[in-house]
């Protein structure tokens, strides 16, 4: 009888394990959550984007690297890869940033990113630009969450540098331990030296295979402003090792 009661906890436990032990990855919603991967966690989150703007078309590989320096640490490489769009094809810049878990009820977390001279061909950015940004997750019910990012960002667009503040925030509803839905937004103001509002908005949903794996996908809309795109659909993978 012991025996049976102690398999039976065993299962248990393990199953809670692996429902807590799947993947958290950061895309595709527009506002990063506050959790790391782990440590000596090596995660890639990568997709495919088709934006739709005033000036054409383009498709963009966006890339996020993540590495697990201890359980509230991780350093992250990020852009948006390759970009093909009419007349200014090349790599996008690339990032180096980090994130910190310093809260756990709520999670909160800080992400520091830091845009350094990179790219190639029309892409290639000859400036340092950075952002910071505070992100945090609220459990609302079993099913719903709550996950708002807000922050401020130092840009250089060719007409000069420029401080803006950022926002976003997703809404999350979890169908299982392994699949959810989102709608989300994000702001930026100004979106450029001398301009106004950004508002983006999307909504997709993300599915997790097995424990380490996950696919999404998702499309949006750019409600306001001139930079953002004025529709972009995507899709990508997320893999931990």
């Amino acid at each position: 009888m012991k025996r049976i009661v102690f398999a039976s906890l065993f299962l248990i436990a393990s199953a809670a394990f692996a429902q807590d032990d799947l993947i958290n990855a950061d895309r595709p919603g527009i506002a990063d959550s506050s959790g790391v991967v782990g440590r000596g966690i090596f995660q890639i989150e990568a997709g495919l984007e088709r934006d739709h703007g005033s000036d054409g078309r383009s498709l963009a590989t966006p890339l996020l690297l993540r590495y697990g320096v201890s359980k509230s640490f991780e350093f992250r490489v990020e852009g948006d890869g390759y970009i093909h769009a009419d007349g200014a094809n090349g790599f996008a810049p690339l990032s180096i940033g980090a994130k910190y878990k310093f809260a756990d009820s709520p999670s909160l977390g800080i992400i520091a990113r830091l845009f350094v001279p990179s790219g190639s061909g029309a892409q290639r950015s000859h400036t340092t630009n950075g952002d910071v940004r505070l992100a945090a997750d609220i459990d609302l019910s079993e099913k719903w969450s709550l996950n708002p990012n807000i922050g401020i960002a130092s840009q250089d667009d060719g007409a000069g540098r420029f401080t803006s503040g950022l926002a976003a925030m997703t809404l999350q509803y979890s169908i299982s331990d392994h699949a959810n839905l989102f709608v989300d937004g994000a702001m930026q103001s100004p979106e450029e030296k001398g301009g106004t509002i950004s508002l983006v908005f999307d909504a997709g949903g993300a599915w997790v295979v097995g424990r380490n794996t996950q696919l999404d996908a998702y499309a949006g809309w750019g409600a306001h402003g001139s930079t953002a795109p004025n529709v972009f659909i995507g899709a990508g993978i997320s893999r931990r090792f």
